[in-house]
């Protein structure tokens, strides 16, 4: 299936200053979930951001902050967003039914998530490139569990082209000098 951005949603779960200095390839993290915050600014996808306890792990990344301004923060102390209360309600009002993925940790809220999705009938689309967690194998052990359980595993660049759907649009050149 093939990620239409009048359809997605982009799911930023739990990129927190505290996690992050012990996530493996948290460099790559923050740059891919910033490229794809960018695309789904940039072409009307709604941005869903969450924060496991806060208080304890400090805030969303300051630099995907900026390029969400205005969005909601939802705050969970489940590992499920699909758990916490409130966030369902806010996916629904996007009216948008295609759920991509990007976060920490790839073997805790992300697939919790993906799941909980799975289950309630969304095309889950998890990127590859911009999850982690602190040790490589639990990110692969995840992913191969995600795609199991129907899941789509893509890459950042998958999904800001599958949105974008062709060239020669000022979007096209917009957002694929990013990728470059």
């Amino acid at each position: 299936m093939l990620l239409k951005r009048e359809r997605s949603c982009l799911l930023v779960i739990d990129v927190q200053e505290r996690l992050m200095a012990a996530m493996h390839e948290g460099r790559r993290l923050t740059a891919n979930t910033a490229l794809l915050v960018k695309a789904a600014r940039r072409l009307g996808v709604p941005v869903l951001i969450s924060e496991q306890y806060p208080k304890g792990l400090g805030p969303t990344l300051p630099e995907l902050s900026v390029l969400a301004s205005g969005e909601p923060v939802i705050t969970k102390m489940e590992f499920s967003c699909t758990e916490a209360p409130g966030y369902l309600d806010r996916l629904k009002s996007t009216e948008r039914n295609q759920a991509v993925l990007a976060g920490i940790e790839a073997h805790v809220c992300v697939p919790q998530t993906a799941l909980g999705l799975r289950t309630l009938g969304y095309p889950v689309f998890v990127v590859a490139d911009a999850v982690a967690s602190r040790r490589p194998d639990s990110v692969t052990l995840a992913l191969d569990r995600m795609r199991e359980a129907g899941c789509s595993i893509v890459t950042a660049e998958m999904v800001v082209f599958e949105w974008l759907g062709r060239a020669g649009t000022p979007e096209f050149k917009e957002l694929s000098a990013l990728v470059k």
